[in-house]
């Protein structure tokens, strides 16, 4: 398990949440956690992860997420049991 992935996956825990999170690294977390991303209209995405689906959306005038974007990451990865804690006994 890879360092940076810990480490984001802390940031995007954090509370307050972080206004530094780029979308490549967040599509980047989701694959090395094996989820399947199948793009829709628009900036929209679905994502499957240990059962759970949500549908995320890329940032769009910006490749950093917003907060409100952040919150809905952290909801959808706590709902498919991805979490630091969860993520760091998986290492």
């Amino acid at each position: 398990m890879s360092h940076k992935h810990a480490h984001l996956i802390q940031a995007i825990f954090q509370d307050p949440p972080s206004g530094n999170i780029h979308w490549r690294e967040v599509e980047s977390l989701l694959h090395h956690v094996g989820a399947q991303v199948e793009p829709l209209q628009g900036a929209r995405i679905r994502v499957h992860l240990n059962g759970a689906e949500g549908v995320l959306h890329r940032p769009h005038h910006s490749n950093v997420l917003n907060r409100q974007d952040i919150k809905h990451l952290r909801e959808f990865l706590a709902h498919a049991r991805i979490t630091p804690s969860l993520y760091e006994a998986s290492r």
